[in-house]
């Protein structure tokens, strides 16, 4: 259950609002979305923000649900997991790689199944969310794998983005949608 009852699922108030994120959504509103709903306000943002860094960036989806995948494993999100695990299936990564990221320090000492780029963003992923920085090594391997200023963007925006999604998810102890939580 989570600490503040989720909103119904078919809630039509504010209708615009509503509109909006069912239509980013596939028609639907996930659990995230009822419980961001009781802040209209941050709702709003929230979908305005989250659309754009799931549809508008130049990296690659394979790459951005990967680093998604492994802010989710770090941080114990296992909603944010369960919602992006599939995604990254659908943009070509494999069950190998997702099956991986349960631990991510053993998987970065291999080599497979990550290509070079992954493995430079993983360990920017794991630096970020665990330390909050970034050595300077990682960031060179980084820039060596990605050499574009604004994919690097990209990519440190996507991951400081799902900790701050997969913190507020834990904060809020919502429930995996397949429970009603409310």
């Amino acid at each position: 259950m989570s600490r503040i009852p989720l909103l119904p699922g078919d809630l039509v108030e504010p209708a615009e609002l509503i509109d909006a994120i069912r239509a980013r959504r596939g028609g639907t509103l996930l659990h995230l979305d009822r419980m961001l709903l009781h802040s209209p306000a941050l709702a709003r943002a929230w979908n305005d923000y989250l659309g754009a860094i799931r549809g508008r960036l130049s990296i690659s989806s394979k790459l951005r649900e990967l680093v998604i995948c492994a802010v989710a494993r770090l941080n114990g999100a296992d909603y944010e997991f369960a919602q992006h695990a599939p995604e990254f299936r659908r943009a070509g990564g494999s069950a190998e790689a997702l099956a991986a990221l349960h631990d991510l320090d053993a998987a970065l000492a291999g080599e497979a199944p990550f290509d070079a780029l992954e493995r430079a963003a993983l360990r920017v992923t794991c630096e970020l969310t665990r330390e909050l920085r970034v050595s300077e090594p990682a960031f060179a391997a980084l820039r060596a794998a990605l050499p574009d200023a604004s994919q690097q963007v990209e990519l440190i925006a996507v991951i400081a983005t799902y900790n701050m999604v997969s913190r507020f998810l834990i904060g809020c102890d919502v429930p995996p949608e397949d429970a009603e939580g409310g």
